[in-house]
């Protein structure tokens, strides 16, 4: 019984830390001074993109689990952001990780750009396109070999272009 109200205890305040509102304006500053190739207002963003291509991508949304078209594509060719047609993944760095995303061990070098993301309360390394700077999902550190990582994108943030026969 201790042993459940002392875990219970370290749950609570663990869940409890928060970023510093000094560190969350220093974020927000360091959001809005990256400039990338390719800029839009809002509005623009807001007329070329479905709704849910809008939230993931400009608004770092997340798509539900398992609800991508994309989840089980297993043709030869390379993903693109939605949002500017960059690529930023290969067919032959995607595997089934089985948590509900599309999943890939590498990215294209140089296309995908990375961010410390803490909307969560702890630090996450997000990535996005390195072109428009829409937000493609986040990177971890468990994934398959060569490389370890786990790309676990938002297939909403992506369109498959097929590799030509």
């Amino acid at each position: 019984m201790g042993k459940n109200i002392a875990v219970l205890l370290l749950l609570l305040f663990s869940s409890c830390m928060g970023i510093p509102q000094k560190e969350k304006k220093e974020m927000a500053k360091a959001e809005k001074e990256i400039e990338y190739p390719i800029t839009k207002s809002d509005a623009e963003w807001r007329a070329e993109l479905t709704d849910m291509e809008y939230y993931v991508l400009r608004k770092a949304a997340t798509e539900h689990a398992f609800t991508s078209d994309l989840l089980n594509t297993k043709e030869k060719g390379t993903y693109v952001c939605a949002g500017c047609g960059t690529p930023v993944f290969k067919s032959e760095h995607k595997f089934d990780s089985g948590t509900g995303w599309p999943s890939f061990y590498q990215e294209i070098e140089g296309n995908v750009a990375y961010d410390v993301d803490y909307k969560i309360g702890y630090p996450r390394t997000e990535e996005h396109c390195a072109t428009c700077g829409g937000h493609l999902g986040h990177v971890f550190n468990d994934g398959p070999e060569p490389t370890g990582k786990r790309h676990c994108i938002n297939g909403v943030a992506l369109n498959f272009v097929p590799e030509e026969k």
